[in-house]
C-alpha cells in the first residue's frame, strides 16, 4: 500500500486555520498531496502556518485547482464527504470502513479524500464525481463537524488501518481513472438518450444510480473499456434499426 497515492482534497476552503490544521493532520499520518479548489483565502497566512506547525511545507506544495473536475483527473477513485442525507445521498460509510476498502485502492492508482465547503458542503454535482460517500455519524444536538476534525477523523482510520494492514499482497489491478469514468458516464447518458431510455427532463435521475452502482464497483481499465464496447454496440444497433425505418433524419 502506498499513502503517496492517497490525496486530501478542500472544496472551496475559508479558513486559513482550518487548511493549516487538515495540513498537521495529513502530516501526522503520512499523507503529503493536498490539493485546494478555488481557495476563498490565502492558505499560506501566518494563521495557517501556525496551526500546521511542522508541516507548513505541505501548505507551500499544496496545488490549486479551478474546480473539482480538475482536481480529480488523475485520480482514479474519490471519496466525498458529507452530512447531508437525501434523495441521491444515500450508500453512505462511515470513516473506518472507507478506510478499509480504500487501502487496498492504493495499490492501483490514486485515491482522494474530497471535503467540502465549511459552511455548505459539497454540491450534488460535485457529489456526482465521486464514487462513494462517507459521513461521520454523531449522537449531539450538532451533527455537522468542522472541516479539519472531519479531516483528522477520516484520515486517523485511514492511518491506523494502513498500520494494520502494512505488509499485504497488493491486487495488481489498475483502477480505471476518473477522468476514463466520466467519458464512461458522457457516452452511458447520450446512448439511453438517444434510445429513450432516459428521461429527457430528468437523465441525471437514473443517471445518478448508474454512477453509484459502477462506483462500488471500482472499476478498472478493462472494464470500462468493455463497458464502453457494450455502449457503442447499441448506438450501432439502434443506427442500423433507424436507418431501415427511414428515421435517420437524413
Amino acid at each position: 500500500m502506498n499513502l503517496d497515492n492517497l490525496i486530501v482534497v478542500l472544496v472551496e476552503p475559508r479558513g486559513e486555520r482550518n487548511i493549516g490544521a487538515v495540513a498537521r493532520a495529513m502530516a501526522n499520518f503520512g499523507v503529503s498531496d493536498l490539493r485546494l479548489v478555488a481557495p476563498q483565502t490565502d492558505h499560506l497566512q501566518d494563521e495557517a502556518r501556525k496551526m500546521a506547525v511542522k508541516a507548513s511545507v505541505l501548505l507551500e506544495r499544496a496545488t490549486l485547482y479551478p474546480d473539482l473536475v480538475t482536481a480529480l483527473k488523475d485520480c482514479h477513485y474519490a471519496y466525498a464527504t458529507t452530512r447531508r442525507f437525501g434523495k441521491y445521498r444515500e450508500n453512505f460509510l462511515h470513516p473506518d470502513s472507507a478506510a478499509a476498502e480504500l487501502l487496498p485502492l492504493l495499490d492501483q492508482g490514486k485515491v482522494a479524500l474530497v471535503f467540502g465547503r465549511e459552511d455548505k458542503g459539497l454540491k450534488t454535482e460535485e457529489l456526482d464525481l465521486c464514487q462513494r460517500l462517507i459521513t461521520i455519524p454523531t449522537c449531539g444536538e450538532i451533527g455537522s463537524m468542522n472541516l479539519a476534525q472531519s479531516a483528522v477523523i477520516c484520515l486517523y482510520e485511514v492511518g491506523r488501518q494502513f498500520g494494520e494492514a502494512r505488509g499485504k499482497c497488493p491486487s495488481g489491478r489498475k483502477l480505471a481513472s476518473i477522468e476514463q469514468l466520466e467519458v464512461l458516464f458522457g457516452h452511458m447518458r447520450r446512448t439511453l438518450l438517444d434510445i429513450s431510455y432516459l428521461n429527457p427532463q430528468n437523465p441525471e435521475h437514473i443517471m445518478r444510480s448508474y454512477r453509484q452502482m459502477l462506483g462500488r464497483a471500482a472499476l478498472d481499465d478493462r472494464e470500462v473499456r468493455v463497458l464502453r464496447g457494450l455502449l457503442s454496440e447499441i448506438d450501432r444497433v439502434e443506427q442500423e434499426r433507424r436507418t431501415l425505418k427511414g428515421e435517420d433524419g437524413d
